[in-house]
């Protein structure tokens, strides 16, 4: 399986509006984010294979150079789209119909339900991975039924946090540690 990659596409406003807005109830100070190496780094151990990380970010001003170089040291390809309506969403869906044509494996990090007719195009082909990234308790419900699904939880599989969210989920009771709430 070498000679395959992973296109790692990332929603990082879906992330970030998810993590503020539903987990933190507040905008996230810097060190509360994602840590994007570590993601990338998991990415690639769990399916075995390089992964080549499309970061999509929309721009209204100025470049966020600052940020854009932090992507690129990390090993993403920052994609910084501007024009009308969610050019995040339209670059991302139009990148995955792309990769419909690819003999590659395809991991959206996002819980936007707006991606799930690429997906399931992507999961027609039984020789390609599909998976998502993101907290599972906010994850459309439309990416969760695509046949050959796998999920990652950006906190739990990925350990992408410098410390615990403070989450409210449901736990499988073979996965319950009492010490978390005593």
């Amino acid at each position: 399986m070498a000679d395959r990659t992973t296109y790692l596409l990332v929603d990082g406003e879906n992330i970030d509006a998810t993590l503020g807005v539903s987990v933190l109830g507040r905008r996230p100070e810097p060190q509360e984010r994602p840590r994007w190496n570590t993601l990338l780094e998991y990415t690639e151990a769990v399916w075995d294979q390089p992964v080549k990380g499309l970061f999509f970010l929309a721009v209204a001003g100025e470049l966020p150079a600052s940020f854009v170089q932090a992507l690129l040291a990390m090993g993403y390809r920052p994609v910084p789209l501007r024009g009308e309506g969610k050019v995040v969403d339209i670059a991302i869906q139009r990148t995955a119909q792309a990769l419909v044509e690819r003999d590659a494996d395809v991991m959206l990090v996002s819980h936007d339900n707006d991606f799930t007719p690429q997906m399931e195009a992507l999961a027609e082909d039984e020789e390609r991975r599909i998976g998502i990234v993101g907290f599972s308790e906010f994850m459309a419900g439309g990416l969760k039924q695509i046949d050959g699904m796998e999920f990652f939880d950006l906190e739990y599989d990925v350990s992408a946090f410098k410390s615990r969210l403070p989450r409210v989920r449901v736990i499988e009771i073979d996965e319950f540690d009492p010490l978390e709430f005593i």
